[in-house]
């Protein structure tokens, strides 16, 4: 049997069990341990995680930050991995990170890995897939995710060393272009509030400009042009969730 990794692995949860399975299948195996954040799931995510050997933690909702802190803190080792419960361990990322600890501790103090959006049925990333480069693995006493509730972020103290994994992590976030719909308006809430509460000022000019340009930033930017029809859609719903943030700001403060 293959010797685990002294990581931790934590996931934030909430009615995640059609998902939450292939994602704890994936690390399960080689790290030390896993846990699982719950914030009230009613689908049977609990049952899932710990059929599959999760330990399972409740907390109610604080924001994405504060819920990440609270599962940082649930972890016995100082190396911690962060995972969605919507996201995928590819073989490669797992081969690279044991071979990271190969000798001993790794040399930085966090790691980005790269995380590929799949749409529904892939089951690898299309070609021109978009992709973000978040740090992922990391020492949790040189950094630590921040407390804000819609940005979560591992924030580092001054000095750290970042460094990058080639491996990937496979993000299957959309169930449905409507079920993303429903989640980028709830997003857009607590963003919105988010603005206000930091006393931040919106020019009027993006109520007329936010819709047309987060378009085109989906659409060109993210490469969406490439990706055909379905594409198109989910370019089309990131630009009114922007459009429904700027919304709800400008109703709010007018």
């Amino acid at each position: 049997m293959d010797v685990r990794l002294p990581v931790s692995c934590f996931i934030i949860a909430k009615d995640e069990a059609d998902r939450i399975g292939t994602t704890i299948r994936s690390v399960r195996d080689w790290v030390d341990e896993v846990i699982v954040i719950d914030s009230g799931s009613t689908d049977g995510t609990r049952e899932v995680a710990r059929e599959l050997g999760a330990v399972v933690f409740e907390n109610v909702w604080p924001g994405y930050g504060q819920q990440k802190r609270f599962g940082e803190d649930r972890c016995r080792n100082t190396w911690l991995l962060n995972l969605d419960a919507d996201e995928e361990v590819t073989d490669a990322l797992r081969a690279e990170m044991r071979v990271l600890f190969s000798s001993g501790e790794p040399d930085a103090d966090g790691y980005e890995i790269t995380i590929v959006n799949l749409f529904p049925g892939e089951e690898h990333p299309g070609r021109f897939a978009h992709a973000l480069s978040p740090v992922r693995l990391y020492r949790r006493d040189r950094g630590r995710y921040s407390e804000s509730p819609v940005h979560d972020r591992v924030a580092f103290e001054p000095g750290a060393r970042i460094a990058g994994l080639r491996g990937t992590v496979y993000h299957r976030s959309i169930r449905s272009l409507g079920e993303q719909l429903s989640k980028l308006d709830r997003y857009s809430t607590m963003q919105a509030d988010d603005f206000i509460d930091r006393g931040r000022r919106l020019p009027k000019i993006r109520v007329f400009t936010e819709f047309p340009i987060a378009f085109f930033k989906a659409w060109i930017g993210r490469r969406l042009v490439l990706r055909g029809t379905y594409g198109f859609l989910v370019a089309m719903n990131y630009a009114i969730f922007r459009h429904i943030r700027v919304a709800k700001i400008y109703e709010r403060t007018r």
